[in-house]
């Protein structure tokens, strides 16, 4: 059963639901984020909404960076490996089923 927890961000408090099992990562979200807020509003000029907004843009950034990263690049390099000796295999027992069926 979820429950609520209050948070403050940018001096605003939020009511956030979230699981009894993932309070703990929300709170060490909150506090990330409220660090990432607090670091854009010291450099930058605007409201709340704008510094939210750069926060929001330089997170999904470095996400995206570190998604394609060399290993998960080389991860996803070894998965179509996998993926083409899948169907050559697939490819062969195809083969062999048409052989078989054949001879009846």
């Amino acid at each position: 059963m979820s429950e609520t927890l209050e948070v403050k961000l940018l001096g605003k408090d939020y009511r956030v639901a979230c699981e009894p099992g993932e309070r703990e990562a929300l709170l060490a979200a909150v506090a990330f984020l409220e660090g990432r807020l607090n670091e854009i509003s010291e450099k930058a000029r605007g409201s709340g909404e704008r510094i939210a907004v750069m926060a929001a843009l330089n997170l999904a950034h470095e996400f995206l960076t570190a998604k394609n990263t060399p290993a998960d690049v080389a991860a996803r390099l070894e998965s179509e490996a996998i993926q083409r000796r899948i169907n050559s295999i697939e490819a062969k027992l195809d083969e062999s089923l048409a052989q078989h069926e054949q001879l009846f």
